[in-house]
């Protein structure tokens, strides 16, 4: 394994002890897909569970640090220039649907930049991490952006409602943070998207960074809901271009 500081490796750690009520979970959404009840309720509290577990895991460790996750919200700590930023499922409509499509995204936020970030996807076990300077990985493995020239050759993700005229090859996968990971590893070559949290996006831009990628500038300052553009350099202005009244 590449070298990785005592923060990611603690990251590291909490996602794959959640990961494993992750997997139990999904494997119990196939009963529950036809019960009349139905797998909502069942699919929110396996979110809360996972999120505690992450939340109890970066604590023993860093009790200091802030939190900014999706079901808990803010909790300011007495470190509030370190935040961990957490999705603690990016993807429950495909994991509420039985789709093992869906992650686990972790960044920290340090004096408003994102410097360190992960996103795992339990089921296909593959994990994408990368820290400022240090490189974008996917397991153990250090990955590049895609160096493809001709946008008719690329494929680009999105999420959301696209009422856009374009001429781009576009899939929507549903997991923001996945989307943003697999631009880091070169399988999408582009990704583009509105009104996201902070925690869709925070692991995957690092991941985008280090791998060699660019990304439209993003103010960490406040929690808001942002915009994101992100592509290799090569095609990056390109898909700008295409991409009419978005």
């Amino acid at each position: 394994m590449n070298s990785i500081s005592a923060n990611l490796n603690i990251m590291i750690k909490a996602a794959e002890k959640a990961s494993k009520i992750l997997i139990r979970d999904f494997g119990e959404l196939e009963n529950l897909q036809v019960s009349s009840k139905g797998p909502t309720d069942f699919v929110t509290n396996s979110d809360k569970k996972v999120e505690k577990i992450i939340i109890e895991e970066l604590s023993k460790s860093r009790k200091k640090f802030s939190i900014l996750s999706e079901e808990i919200g803010e909790i300011k700590n007495a470190d509030k220039d370190n935040y961990w930023i957490i999705d603690p499922i990016d993807g429950t409509t495909n994991f509420l649907h039985g789709i093992p499509h869906f992650a686990i995204s972790i960044g920290l936020k340090t004096n408003n930049e994102i410097v360190s970030g992960l996103i795992f996807d339990p089921i296909k076990n593959e994990i994408f991490y990368a820290e400022k300077n240090s490189g974008a990985y996917f397991n153990n493995q250090r990955i590049r952006v895609s160096k493809k020239k001709n946008l008719n050759e690329c494929l680009f993700a999105t999420g959301g409602k696209d009422k856009t005229e374009n001429n781009l090859n576009i899939r929507k996968s549903g997991s923001a943070a996945l989307d943003m990971a697999y631009v880091g590893a070169g399988r999408y070559d582009g990704y583009f998207q509105k009104n996201l949290n902070i925690w869709d996006i925070a692991a995957g831009i690092i991941i985008i960074k280090e791998a060699g990628g660019k990304i439209n500038d993003i103010d960490f300052s406040s929690n808001e809901v942002f915009g994101v553009f992100a592509g290799s350099n090569s095609i990056y202005e390109k898909m700008l271009e295409n991409l009419n009244n978005f």
